[in-house]
């Protein structure tokens, strides 16, 4: 075989999963149709629990500076992410090509074969592998792999030649989006309602403005290039009154409301993450966040199985684990969407949810949803409230003095902490002690309400979620062998 693993598309979500291939062992080559990088804007910004996933892999001083801030919305309604006590605020300012340009060269730094201008054309799976024909510089050829990927967008080959179903909703709207320099604009980061539609202003540097403009009426167009600026700086006129075609536009491009979510996100030996297996509305720039979590959640369980510590089994639960995030996704873009497109005939609707926001719980709930933290896994039965749930940062004194629970899964490992000094415990983990590492430590402290308050022990899957405590209704060997395979 030429890999491990094939991925199809170098976006944020393929270029998450190589790395996270890559960390952990996987040959994997990833398959880019366009020669270089656009070095478009496209989704700006990371939500809470990405800037986690990143930071636990040692990623974020890849960004350079990053601007942060706890202040969000639901559909145009204000939100105070604060509430979540997370480590991290969300980054409101990092576009998608600095993202790209970081990943891509974690990826490469530890091995991934990226190659750019290498169109998938077709693929056929057989009984051990899957045999993918590709047009590249040098002409056609076949690449086979253990598996494929698609991460390849919302126009997917890969989904559409593997015959994945893609039920959901047509669009109904177009939306126009642009950074611009050159315009002296009031910012607007959560939307402003007006007669006859919605536009957003976001200002991130270097005097760009990042505008969405959203039209009431205005009819999704089947575009085989972007629209240009002045079809925007027309319908900001019509919303707006004012004039904005002396800007200089850096990038133009349109989207729709349209929703739909592949049924399967694993059909045999291919996968589907990213937005190849769900496109919506881009409210609170959710799509590229979910999509690299996608990937955060299938890199680890693909590279076990392809180094043959795991059984195929473990790759049913990619499915079983990331679809009702991205149905979830799906239903509260589609709320916002609401609230945020349409007119006054909703404003009652927008002042009720305003006045519910205004209690923590369910400003809480709203927040955690839009921002991934929310998420739980299906891990088995158990009282504790972090099961299935992401690892919050907690800092730790051990035997080699201060670290994190943070750090201790940038390699890629499972991680279990033993806050009781339990010998006995440690004895069942050894026979995992190639994936799985152990560490006796103590929090360096724990407020009164911290769920790890009286806890004595924690498995950590390698992509930060929690697997086991001892409240678990099954043993520790047991949630060791569900999650990295037979002992050794």
């Amino acid at each position: 075989m030429d890999a491990s693993v094939i991925v199809v598309g170098a976006g944020p979500a393929g270029l998450m999963l190589a790395g996270e291939l890559r960390l952990a062992g996987a040959e994997v080559i990833v398959l880019e149709r366009l020669p270089e990088r656009t070095g478009e804007s496209r989704g700006l910004g990371l939500t809470t629990r990405t800037m986690e996933v990143f930071d636990q892999r040692g990623l974020l001083s890849r960004l350079g500076d990053i601007e942060t801030s706890n202040q969000g919305h639901f559909g145009g309604l204000a939100l105070d992410f604060g509430v979540l006590g997370s480590a991290h605020a969300a980054a409101r300012t990092v576009p998608q090509s600095r993202t790209e340009e970081a990943l891509e060269e974690w990826a490469r730094e530890l091995g991934a074969d990226i190659r750019r201008g290498s169109e998938l054309l077709s693929f056929s799976e057989g009984q051990d592998s899957v045999e993918a024909r590709v047009r590249g510089p040098r002409g056609e050829t076949v690449l086979s792999a253990a598996y494929l990927v698609g991460c390849d967008g919302g126009r997917s080959v890969v989904r559409k030649t593997g015959g994945f179903d893609f039920p959901g909703t047509a669009a109904t709207r177009e939306l126009f989006l642009a950074d611009v320099q050159g315009l002296d604009l009031e910012p607007h980061m959560i939307g402003q309602n007006v007669p006859g539609g919605m536009v957003i202003v976001g200002p991130f540097g270097d005097g760009i403005h990042r505008i969405i403009v959203g039209e009431r009426g205005a009819p999704p167009r089947r575009r085989t290039e972007p629209p240009s600026f002045g079809e925007v700086a027309a319908a900001w006129r019509r919303l707006m009154g004012t004039d904005i075609s002396h800007g200089r536009p850096v990038w133009v491009s349109s989207f729709s409301d349209a929703a739909r979510q592949v049924t399967e996100y694993r059909r045999g030996r291919v996968f589907l993450a990213g937005d190849a297996a769900h496109v919506h509305l881009p409210a609170g720039g959710q799509g590229m966040n979910t999509s690299i979590q996608d990937s955060v959640n299938l890199g680890w369980k693909l590279a076990s199985v392809v180094r043959g510590t795991a059984p195929t089994t473990l790759l049913d639960t990619y499915h079983s684990e990331r679809h009702p995030v991205g149905r979830r996704l799906i239903m509260n873009t589609l709320a916002q969407g609401l609230l945020i497109l349409n007119g006054d005939e909703v404003q009652p609707l927008r002042d009720v949810l305003s006045e519910l926001i205004g209690f923590d719980e369910v400003s809480r709930h709203l927040a955690g949803m839009v921002s991934g933290v929310e998420i739980r896994y299906d891990v088995g039965p158990g009282t504790h409230p972090l099961l299935g749930r992401r690892m919050p940062h907690l800092e730790l004194v051990g035997p080699m003095g201060k670290t994190s629970s943070t750090e201790l899964l940038r390699a890629s490992h499972g991680v279990l902490l033993d806050f009781a000094d339990d010998a006995a415990l440690r004895g069942a983990a050894s026979a995992w002690s190639d994936q799985v590492n152990t560490l006796t430590a103590t929090p360096h402290s724990l407020s009164a309400t911290s769920p790890l308050r009286d806890t004595a022990a924690v498995l950590v899957r390698p992509d930060g979620h929690v697997a086991w405590t001892p409240e678990s209704d099954e043993s520790l060997p047991t949630a060791l062998g569900r999650w990295f395979g037979p002992s050794r």
